[in-house]
């Protein structure tokens, strides 16, 4: 038998203590960690020195409140619009579910890749910037995203150069923005870990 099975089987030992900075869901003052999207909220804001993080963090759990409500009322909307219709019509509601998972999703991304970090204890403030960093970023391309795709009867009159280029551009140019920023914050993600 060797020497780490025979430790680990002596009943008047403990076994060893594994639950070093990886492994531990505990921090320094004795919490445990969090749990669920508003757990990691609290818990990123209140770990990180980065004050540009916090901004975010505060930042896009407002935008995605905001967000989150007006895809719910979209949805009910949707829903009542469609009653009685085929099932071919009723089933499309699901694709608004499907467009609010991909805004949601890197809209939080990096508030949840920080909070993961503090809770493994190799979170820095450099890292926590740069999620910040990555998160105005996919603000930025989701609203050029927004505004390749507007209908011409709902376009400003006055847009200015960056608007005029942005509504010239052909509506379905409108995914392509706000896929660059959702892999930015993936790639981001990637090289710093």
């Amino acid at each position: 038998m060797s020497d780490t099975a025979a430790a680990r089987e002596s009943p008047g030992e403990a076994p060893p203590d594994e639950s070093g900075p990886e492994g531990s869901t505990s921090g320094e003052d004795g919490d445990e960690g969090y749990s669920g999207l508003l757990g990691a909220f609290r818990y990123g804001f209140g770990r990180s020195e980065s004050t540009l993080f916090r901004l975010y963090a505060l930042f896009s759990f407002l935008l995605g409140a905001a967000l989150a409500l007006v895809f719910a009322l979209g949805l009910l909307s949707w829903f009542l619009a469609t009653v009685g219709q085929s099932a071919l019509v009723t089933t499309a509601n699901a694709f608004l579910g499907v467009v609010a998972l991909f805004v949601l999703g890197p809209l939080f991304a990096p508030v949840l890749f920080v909070a993961r970090r503090h809770r493994r204890g190799e979170s820095t403030p450099g890292y926590d910037a740069a999620h910040a960093l990555t998160g105005v970023a996919f603000v930025v391309l989701l609203y050029a995203g927004i505004a390749i795709s507007v209908p011409p009867q709902f376009q400003s009159a006055d847009p200015g150069a960056v608007g005029a280029f942005l509504y010239s551009l052909p509506p379905l140019w409108g995914l392509a923005p706000p896929v660059v920023g959702a892999a930015l914050v993936v790639v981001v993600h990637r090289l710093l870990s």
